[in-house]
């Protein structure tokens, strides 16, 4: 028999749990550091899951779950938007991901890679990361109501000891669980410090409906956050193709990449419909698929379900949003920083060369507007940051001569 073949069972159900703590921290980091519902998180991540396994006929053993490039883009489309509004736009970055896989349907999956190669993408993710990073400094090290700085410091830099530490020196299931390794540590060194309220814990229901938000059309909300979902489009490629070096199975094949990232697409504008986070393929997922060796889809179910379930019990929700932000603040300066690794490791496995004319010109663009914040207004329209920067690598890789000098 087919290890990889779906196969339902309750003798699957404590693997399914495990998935779905591996992945937990992840997963509801992303709403409570952009304002959004970690409740309602947990709902669309399950959901999101059974539709991907819909799409993709149960035959890709991963879980879906918050994606951390659109961190930056919610807080600030909130911020100026309005959560309704900004919603709408990541609605339509589920929409771009339908698009890709009817481009890839139309040309071939070499056609998406030759248009948004290594060259543009890495530099965008490594936009995302750094963008990100004052935020992560930020929360690590500001005070707050009836705390000192030196106590986040504290209470951050014993959040991010305790990541690294499991990281690098735990074996097996926990070193799957560095994030919620760090979060209890900085939970409880934050504890005595006065800087955890019990009181809206107590105060919570054990059930609860998740409080879900409906989105709004805004057409600048819409132009600002889609093209930020180029990035994570590309990087759908590298979990799929992780995926399949661990399970030994081709998937790009069967059920096919454009299967794959249309499931994505789908499980992200449902998420948004709900008021969720978009969501992604999660590579501590792939890790724990590979340290069990057991390849069978329905695992991802269970987790699904279990995440499900969970999303309705009020008491989780008020605990999560009782984490202290230094806390968060410690996980996230590693966090951050694997962002801006990630788009360098692209990098240097494309074997590009930087200072290529062509390549030079390209990246350095990307970074300066990106991370400078460069925008483009035009009363109610803008374009700027993460967008603003991806667009323009778009544009040039696609412009641009290969010999960087001439187009003769």
């Amino acid at each position: 028999m087919d290890p990889t073949a779906y196969r339902f069972s309750w003798r699957y159900f404590p693997l399914g749990a495990q998935i779905l703590s591996i992945a937990f921290g992840a997963l509801v980091l992303v709403p409570i550091l952009t304002g959004l519902n970690p409740n309602v998180a947990l709902l669309t991540a399950g959901l999101g899951t059974l539709v991907f396994q819909w799409v993709t006929g149960g035959k890709v053993p991963v879980f879906l779950a918050s994606s951390f490039a659109f961190i930056a883009p919610i807080q600030l489309g909130v911020e100026k938007y309005g959560l309704p509004e900004t919603l709408s736009g990541l609605m339509t970055a589920g929409v771009v991901y339908l698009l890709l896989s009817l481009l890839i349907v139309w040309r071939g999956s070499g056609f998406l890679l030759r248009l948004l190669p290594p060259i543009v993408t890495g530099p965008v993710i490594m936009v995302i990361g750094l963008s990100l990073a004052p935020i992560a400094i930020q929360m690590a090290s500001n005070a707050g109501e009836g705390y000192s700085e030196g106590a986040a410091l504290a209470v951050s830099g014993s959040a991010l000891l305790a990541t690294l530490l499991t990281v690098l020196f735990s074996r097996g299931w926990l070193r799957l669980v560095p994030i919620l390794t760090g979060l209890l540590v900085g939970y409880i060194v934050a504890f005595p410090l006065g800087m955890v309220d019990l009181t809206t814990i107590a105060q919570a229901p054990w059930f609860a409906l998740p409080e879900c938000t409906l989105p709004k059309f805004h057409l600048p909300s819409i132009l600002f956050i889609v093209p930020v979902a180029i990035a994570p489009a590309i990087e759908h490629f590298g979990d799929i193709l992780a995926i399949s070096a661990v399970s030994q199975k081709d998937y790009f094949r069967d059920p096919g990449i454009h299967r794959t990232l249309l499931g994505d697409g789908l499980a992200t504008s449902l998420a948004a419909c709900l008021g969720g986070p978009p969501n992604t393929t999660y590579s501590e997922v792939t890790g724990a698929v590979a340290l069990i060796k057991i390849f069978n889809a329905g695992i991802m179910t269970w987790a699904a379900i279990l995440a499900i379930v969970l999303a309705f019990v009020g008491k989780l929700g008020a605990f999560l949003r009782s984490i202290p932000v230094p806390a968060m603040g410690g996980i996230l300066v590693i966090l951050f920083g694997t962002i801006v690794v990630v788009g360098m490791n692209s990098l240097v496995r494309s074997r590009e060369d930087l200072m290529k004319p062509r390549n030079l010109a390209i990246a350095s663009i990307i970074l300066v507007f990106g991370v400078g914040g460069l925008s483009i207004k035009a009363g109610e329209f803008a374009l700027e940051g993460i967008g603003l920067s991806g667009i323009f690598g778009v544009l040039m890789n696609w412009l641009l001569p290969e010999s960087g000098e001439t187009n003769s």
